[in-house]
């Protein structure tokens, strides 16, 4: 989609997220309980909606929050969320309160990413998932979507297979296409050539998939957990994923604390 063809107005906004939802006009006036007549007129912009129509549209459309602001501002009118960058004053209590969240996962390597999965913040356990990969691909912005599947990344340096990844990379591409989220489909055509041609088909032997990372004191089997925050009121905390790295046996817990101390 060219800047030419993007929507503009918040009729045609309205229509994109609409057909994007696979709504017709009446399935969305039925279960938004508004006239079909006036829908149709907002949407081709003879009728001017109120801003409390795009919140309630909004809201049956189940639009992110940061495409909830575009409507509005394409209206006319104030949008309801902050959207602030995350070194910002705003955003400094969140900042510290993730930080210490970060902290408080030691020895286990935790970091921040954002929607596009590049990196914000790390604790220093972090580390020793980069340590010893490809220069380049720890250049700013650093992508732990990239970093987990290139060859020169977390593959190098940890028996990492695809499975780690691919139940990652099957829910961003979910997430991109229920947020039509063209960046986040290039990032993901991009690190899809580095998969298998076909999924594992070994039977499950462990509850979760892990990896072995490489270190100064052996293997050290890992697991991930993703967080996400709960209710955001701000664009880019609304992005915001924190994911743990937590030790998978005894040994493993037993590496990482000596590791780091």
């Amino acid at each position: 989609m060219t800047v030419l063809d993007e929507p503009q107005t918040a009729g045609e906004l309205l229509r994109f997220w609409r057909t994007h939802r696979r709504l017709s006009q009446l399935e969305l006036a039925l279960e938004a309980e508004v006239s079909t007549k006036h829908l149709s007129f907002v949407e081709t912009g003879r009728a001017q909606p109120s801003r409390q129509l795009l919140v309630h549209l909004s809201n049956h459309l189940d639009l992110p929050i940061a495409e909830r602001n575009r409507l509005l501002l394409a209206a006319g009118f104030a949008p309801i969320y902050l959207d602030e960058p995350y070194n910002s004053q705003t955003m400094q209590p969140l900042r510290e309160s993730l930080g210490r969240l970060l902290d408080a996962h030691l020895p286990n390597p935790a970091l921040i990413v954002d929607g596009l999965w590049n990196l914000i913040d790390a604790n220093a356990a972090a580390s020793l998932l980069w340590a010893g990969v490809d220069p380049e691909l720890l250049k700013p912005p650093m992508n732990m979507l990239r970093l987990s599947v290139h060859p020169g990344g977390l593959p190098s340096i940890s028996s990492m297979t695809a499975a780690c990844s691919l139940p990652l990379i099957h829910q961003l591409k979910r997430r991109s296409r229920e947020t039509a989220d063209d960046a986040l489909a290039e990032l993901l055509d991009e690190v899809e050539p580095y998969l298998p041609d076909a999924p594992p088909t070994v039977a499950a032997q462990q509850p979760m998939v892990t990896l072995d990372l490489e270190t100064r004191l052996g293997p050290v089997r890992l697991f991930t957990l993703i967080a996400t925050i709960g209710a955001p009121l701000e664009v880019t905390a609304a992005s915001l994923a924190i994911e743990t790295f937590l030790p998978a046996d005894t040994t493993s817990a037993e590496r990482l604390q000596k590791l780091m101390s």
